[in-house]
């Protein structure tokens, strides 16, 4: 992909830096629509290269402004993180079906006729447990954010239906790597455990995640973007089960931290939010790309910490 005029909404976030940095450097011209509420993590020599608008994403009138003459959207802008959004339910709920009516009809008014969502492996909510999963299975969203993503999945369906626009739903299983900030857990453990802080692990610590580098979460992202007709959903998965509780000793062993290792409950607030068992299958993405992801965790946990070690 190159020498296309691309829209990111929720650009200058932790995917969406890694997803602008990519595009920028395949030739494309990128306009991302931020309001910065968590910082800005585009390099700072990729942001010169990008067009910046500091709005919202729910500012219908002002994302189909700024998309005028796209030939994509990117459409990544939302809330993150299990406390701030168990904390805040409805806001989360109105930014991602707000948000998405803004880039449709943003795309409507346009004549962009392709969005690229990114979803999450949420939807599947607690039937996660038995197995791997994936596109076929029926979901069972549990949380207000899982339910508001659901929701615009199904909306994209429809848009595709009465307006013709294409659109592909990327189902994210725990994306990791560089500039991600501690509301997600492996820069929690990494945080805690260079400062020989506790390594708080919620429950036994015997729960598996399945842990998907950030730049194999591009790569999917940017094929599925030159590949797909029609509306479409697929997982994004590494295929492979870790468990939270290997995951802190093995970042305490390459921080050489003496952190302990603290078991504590789940605040009642994250009990829809905990599940036992994920991962996923990249079967489907790769049958459409020919590409899965590839990074071992171990890699991944590497360059992390050299980052953080520099």
């Amino acid at each position: 992909m190159n020498n296309q005029r691309i829209v990111v909404t929720g650009g200058a976030g932790f995917i969406g830096s890694h997803l602008c940095e990519a595009l920028v450097e395949q030739g494309n011209e990128v306009v991302v629509i931020d309001t910065l509420l968590r910082g800005n993590k585009i390099p700072k020599h990729i942001f010169k290269e990008v067009e910046f608008h500091q709005v919202d994403v729910t500012d219908e009138e002002s994302v189909a402004k700024i998309s005028k003459g796209a030939d994509m959207i990117f459409h990544f802008a939302a809330i993150l993180g299990v406390d701030i959004v168990a904390d805040n339910p409805i806001e989360t709920m109105e930014i991602e079906v707000n948000g998405m009516q803004s880039v449709a009809h943003a795309a409507t008014v346009n004549q962009i006729d392709k969005i690229v969502y990114a979803s999450t492996s949420g939807v599947y909510g607690h039937l996660a447990l038995e197995k791997s999963v994936d596109e076929d299975i029926l979901v069972d969203p549990c949380t207000s954010y899982a339910m508001a993503k659901r929701y615009n999945e199904i909306y994209l369906a429809s848009l595709h239906d009465e307006k013709g626009i294409q659109s592909s739903a990327i189902r994210f299983f725990n994306v990791y790597g560089l500039r991600q900030d501690n509301r997600m857990v492996i820069p929690r453990f990494f945080e805690q455990a260079m400062i020989n802080d506790p390594i708080t692990v919620y429950g036994s610590g015997d729960q598996t995640r399945d842990f998907t580098n950030v730049k194999d979460a591009v790569k999917a992202t940017i094929l599925l973007s030159e590949k797909v007709h029609g509306m479409e959903i697929f997982n994004v998965a590494n295929e492979r089960e870790s468990t939270i509780g290997e995951l802190a000793d093995v970042i305490k062993s390459m921080t050489n931290s003496t952190s302990e290792i603290h078991h504590i409950d789940a605040p009642k607030k994250r009990y829809d939010y905990e599940v036992g068992r994920r991962y996923g299958s990249s079967a489907k993405l790769e049958r459409f790309t020919g590409y899965k992801p590839n990074t071992n965790l171990q890699d991944g946990l590497v360059a992390i910490h050299d980052s953080l070690r520099n």
